[in-house]
């Protein structure tokens, strides 16, 4: 049922109790204008179709929406209680269980060098070895090998891209020195400038991996990388040339990425907190570690820009967002897999609520809640705020914490 119809089935209940009514008196009482339904109250007509069981007032309740007694004496069914919570609203999204982006470690630039030996860059020389697919390759560790010549991981963000050696100077330097020294090797100050005690502590470096001490590292002589790496995919074969990617890889740990709709945008910042749904029903804490920029939706294939509906709109647009899981081993043996992404979206606190289905629908419009007091049953009218967890907020004259109401059996 959509939710047109659930708002005219809502209606009709109301219309169909005035008629009966106006059926069976002389004269009609004086009627409250109806006013328009809140936002919120589309929701309870929405419940309503889906069965939450909101009543549909009767003859019994007056048409000035004041509190009103009814006839019948026995009282509710089931009742109750009016109580104080916290409520929260929350949005759930779809989201990917993985290890992140894929990037390629591509082949060895023109003229790189390999152990002091230049290669004529892709296609020159002959790959020796290659890791495993999943296998983790952390600093230091052989990315492959090409010409029995070990490839090592540094970590950085700087690719290398020039030689390195005595004299030279930048951020380049700094990031094989930080290496070095993270591997153990000492004798020179971490800067930003290549010493002879540099180039000393790299011949060490080359010769525990092998290689001609030439104490100069060029572009070739490593692969460089954010940080721990594991292997997605070998693209190249022990034996062949070394051409385009070589391998593809991510990150280690385990992370969840979601295309949020931009309508959800304020939802999430850097540190929100999420609860994540595995497919066994799992649930998972999550944070979220990065935020993208928004991008619209491509056109579908095949479509032309003049087409109508073709081209992609504003609505189309999603925000990429990452959330990382600190407790890995709670994902289990995923590797991959679909996820729900829940983010909490609005919190009430120490608010007036009551089950939905406490809701009596007023003939004239609005809600009450079903009482017992010392006159018999009683409807109270009450003004609705947030829906969530199958409570909702409540207030007006009359409703209390504690309050005994009815709800169906």
């Amino acid at each position: 049922m959509t939710l047109r119809e659930s708002t005219e089935s809502l209606e009709a209940v109301d219309g169909g109790a005035e008629a009966d009514r106006s059926a069976g008196q002389t004269s009609a009482a004086p009627r409250r204008r109806k006013r328009p339904l809140r936002a919120s109250l589309v929701a309870v007509a929405v419940a309503v179709a889906a069965g939450t069981g909101v009543a549909a007032a009767t003859g019994a309740l007056g048409g000035d929406g004041d509190t009103t007694t009814s006839a019948v004496s026995s009282g509710p069914p089931k009742t109750a209680k009016v109580e104080t919570a916290s409520l929260t609203r929350t949005e759930t999204v779809s989201g990917n269980l993985g290890y992140g982006d894929v990037t390629g470690v591509q082949a060895p630039p023109s003229g790189a060098s390999q152990g002091g030996q230049s290669t004529t860059g892709s296609g020159s020389g002959v790959i020796t070895w290659l890791p495993n697919e999943g296998d983790t390759i952390a600093r230091g560790d052989t990315v492959y090998s090409l010409n029995e010549v070990k490839v090592p991981l540094l970590y950085g963000s700087t690719p290398l891209y020039r030689t390195v050696q005595s004299g030279s100077e930048g951020k380049d330097v700094k990031l094989v020195e930080e290496n070095l020294s993270a591997l153990g090797y000492t004798g020179f100050t971490v800067d930003d400038e290549y010493t002879d005690a540099t180039a000393t502590a790299v011949k060490a470096w080359q010769e525990n991996l092998g290689r001609e001490e030439t104490g100069t590292v060029a572009p070739g002589d490593a692969v460089v990388a954010v940080g721990e790496r594991r292997v997605a995919d070998v693209k190249s074969a022990a034996g062949s040339a070394p051409t385009g990617d070589i391998l593809t890889w991510t990150g280690t740990e385990r992370m969840v990425t979601v295309d949020l709709e931009v309508k959800f945008e304020d939802l999430v910042d850097e540190g929100t907190k999420a609860t994540l749904k595995l497919p066994d029903g799992t649930k998972v804490d999550a944070t979220v570690k990065g935020i993208g920029t928004a991008a619209t939706a491509a056109p579908a294939a095949g479509s032309t820009a003049g087409s109508a509906g073709a081209g992609a709109s504003s609505a189309d647009a999603t925000l990429p967002i990452a959330l990382e899981v600190k407790d890995q081993s709670k994902l289990g043996r995923y590797q991959a897999a679909p996820v729900d992404v829940t983010f909490e979206a609005e919190t009430r606190k120490d608010v007036l609520a009551v089950p939905i289905n406490a809701l009596v629908a007023l003939r004239e419009g609005g809600y009450a809640l079903e009482t017992v007091g010392p006159k018999g049953v009683e409807y109270l009218p009450v003004e609705l705020g947030m829906f969530a967890g199958g409570l909702v907020e409540v207030s007006g004259q009359g409703v209390t914490a504690g309050l005994v109401v009815g709800v169906p059996k």
